[in-house]
């Protein structure tokens, strides 16, 4: 069951709105104790790569290309790093209607690039960074009237909240004390935040954890307090030195309690090497950025023995 019919009573969705589902969203939480014993805490890994285009770009996808239907559109556009690309086709292929993708040229993962134009998008390489894309795309939308479907189309977030309300149903009804997430584009910190409220004033949680967001050393403008005008990682999904949803994300980790904090190239790839010799679980460098995070944290003396993160 896709994430609109899972969650339709949490969603904007309406009798109008057509029932897109590519089977999105019950992704496991992955048990990582061999990893959470070296850190003194109780760890798990949310699989979002078991999402169907392979990344948690699809639960507001899916949200986003079903309203834009319901709203007479019918193409898509979007700049990306690559996983929003590859969502974004995979939905546009399934209901039938085109996709225009603004790549940033040279910066772009070749397996996600390979993935948008086997699903047919149209793809435009674009002299400059993401940001420029980004511009572009809002530049295309406005006059084409294509549907954006970049994070800044309100309906990709609130999708997103779907991953927190799956997370508190597999703990049993509880959030964990920190959710540790890799921060691009800034979006899914914001949409967690926000899913973990909703179950906090439905009740069907007492309290939402601490958003701890991660960034690449070399794209880390939440971290520095300064736009990173040339980022450059070898985390691509998260090399974005202007955040659109900088605000938002903000937000999240002020009235969370958490933090922002960078961690480097070398960092991150020895986390991912260690969550897949450790935990079996293999994941691109963007979403090993967080368990980087944690184990810098923990040989800093200031991730707390016996909490329990995701």
């Amino acid at each position: 069951m896709g994430i609109l019919a899972r969650y339709a009573a949490l969603l904007p969705v309406t009798p109008a709105t057509p029932p897109v589902n590519l089977e999105e969203g019950s992704t496991p939480l992955i048990a990582l104790p061999r990893i959470g014993e070296k850190l003194g805490i109780t760890l798990y890994g949310k699989f979002e790569g078991c999402n169907p285009s392979g990344s948690f770009k699809d639960r507001g996808m899916v949200l986003a290309v079903a309203k834009a239907l319901e709203e007479g559109k019918r193409a898509l556009i979007c700049a990306s790093t690559g996983n929003t690309s590859a969502s974004a086709a995979a939905y546009a292929a399934s209901v039938g209607i085109p996709c225009f993708v603004l790549l940033p040229a040279g910066k772009v993962a070749l397996g996600k690039l390979a993935q948008a134009l086997m699903y047919g998008a149209r793809v435009i390489a674009v002299r400059g960074n993401f940001d420029r894309a980004l511009e572009l795309a809002r530049q295309g939308a406005e006059e084409s009237g294509c549907a954006r479907v970049n994070s800044v189309n309100p309906y990709r977030l609130i999708g997103q909240r779907s991953g927190a309300w799956e997370v508190c149903e597999a703990l049993g009804g509880r959030a964990p004390d920190w959710h540790a997430i890799p921060v691009g584009n800034a979006g899914n910190i914001s949409a967690y935040w926000a899913g973990y409220g909703e179950y906090v004033k439905l009740g069907r949680i007492s309290r939402a954890p601490r958003m701890m967001g991660f960034q690449a050393a070399g794209a880390a403008p939440l971290v520095t307090g300064l736009p990173c005008p040339e980022p450059e990682t070898v985390a691509t999904a998260i090399r974005i030195g202007n955040p659109v949803s900088a605000s938002l994300a903000r937000a999240a980790v002020s009235e969370s309690g958490g933090e922002f904090n960078a961690v480097s190239d070398e960092e991150i790839l020895a986390a991912q090497r260690l969550l897949a010799s450790e935990g079996g679980v293999f994941a691109e460098p963007a979403s090993c950025a967080p368990l980087a995070g944690l184990l810098a944290l923990k040989r800093e003396g200031r991730l707390p023995s016996g909490i329990t993160a995701v």
